[in-house]
């Protein structure tokens, strides 16, 4: 078994290590506590082509594939959650839906523009009655001859106010729902009816706007459908394929996290005395380093497996439920160990530990709660 990573990806990774230490990280409180993204760090992301990751070259984008990807948003997670948001939005689950199932001509209309960061995007499938139960959508896509027209309700749409264009799930049949009643649409910004709410306020991952996308009598040719008339009603299985990508990179970005958080835990250690000698040399700090680097070691191993299995065209659901489950919880239980040997300098806004507890909590959340992940897990391992 070959366990090095390819060249090419580690140019990368190391290029965007240098980008994160540089020019992000030095802005990180910043945007932390502006609650905005500045729009010349968006620029860079567009010059290193950072929108493109997941879009093959024959649209425009840069094609590494999951592992590289997966590698990526490991660095880019080191800082303020907000820069890997805005990217993996937009070029992940903002996008993925038209890549798996679009007609080409939309892949062609609208891959090369999100692939250079001309176009930002989003994913909206979440409503008020329909987190967890995805199938439980209450927005509509009435057909009236060559068009739908959607009306309702989406929110906690991460990129929802940025955004050029959003894929939006909507049923179309009541009866039917998950069973050939849902179809995804790709609704453009300016459309007459579409529009943008309130803006959430959050408890973390500030710099990244969540909010409500309102749909009021928003007609839509039957082209926007994704994959085309062929694919009305068959809009849960793309939603379901993009979510599963996207635990993949939602693992990673967990997983470079809690690498940073390690990293900080050890400096602050060994410089930290108490009792007249640092700290790491107690060894209930020392267990807590221990079974923090454990743990991430492990989470590696999986989630690099994983995603080289999904660059062999293998079908992970049950892989990707495991590595979002594993990873999420992992960083989860690595920050607060991480906040225990800060000591009360992990509490203080000053310090990045903080701003690592309130952001990382979100990530057992979205894109599939843990509870999720457990349930999907189970079915694949009982089904016939």
């Amino acid at each position: 078994m070959d366990f090095e990573i390819p060249e090419n990806l580690r140019i990368m990774q190391d290029t965007i290590r240098r980008f994160v230490n540089q020019d992000l990280e030095p802005i990180s409180q910043k945007v932390e506590e502006e609650d905005h993204m500045p729009e010349e760090i968006v620029q860079q992301m567009r010059e290193l082509g950072l929108f493109g990751l997941s879009i093959p070259e024959e649209y425009g984008g840069l094609g590494i594939g999951t592992l590289g990807e997966c590698l990526v948003y490991e660095e880019l997670s080191k800082t303020n959650a907000a820069f890997r948001s805005r990217i993996g939005t937009s070029n992940g689950i903002g996008s993925m839906g038209i890549l798996f199932d679009g007609t080409e001509e939309q892949k062609q209309k609208y891959l090369p523009r999100i692939a250079s960061g001309e176009w930002t995007s989003c994913f909206a499938l979440s409503e008020p009655e329909a987190g967890s139960d995805a199938g439980n959508i209450k927005m509509t896509a009435d057909r009236d001859g060559d068009s739908f027209v959607l009306n309702g309700l989406k929110h906690f749409i991460t990129n929802g106010d940025v955004a050029d264009i959003a894929t939006v799930i909507a049923l179309t049949d009541k009866e039917k729902k998950t069973r050939g009643g849902i179809t995804a649409f790709v609704v453009e910004k300016g459309t007459p009816g579409f529009s943008v709410g309130t803006i959430e306020r959050k408890m973390g991952l500030r710099g990244s706007h969540t909010c409500e996308l309102i749909f009021d009598n928003c007609r839509v040719a039957v082209e926007q459908v994704i994959g085309g008339a062929p694919l009305i009603g068959q809009g849960f299985k793309t939603a379901m394929s993009v979510l599963d990508k996207g635990r993949l990179t939602l693992g990673a970005s967990a997983l470079g996290a809690a690498q940073k958080l390690l990293d900080l835990s050890i400096e602050y250690a060994k410089q930290r005395v108490q009792f007249g000698k640092p700290i790491a040399q107690f060894q209930s700090v020392g267990n807590m380093l221990a079974d923090m680097a454990t743990e991430i070691y492990a989470a590696r191993q999986m989630l690099y497996h994983a995603a080289w299995l999904r660059d062999q065209d293998k079908k992970v659901i049950r892989e990707a439920s495991m590595v979002k489950l594993f990873c999420t919880e992992m960083a989860c239980r690595v920050v607060d160990s991480a906040v225990q040997i800060f000591g009360g300098m992990g509490y203080m806004k000053d310090f990045p530990v903080e701003r690592f507890y309130r952001d990382l909590r979100l990530y057992r959340l979205y894109e599939g709660t843990s509870e999720i992940q457990r349930l999907v897990i189970a079915r694949e391992l009982t089904k016939d």
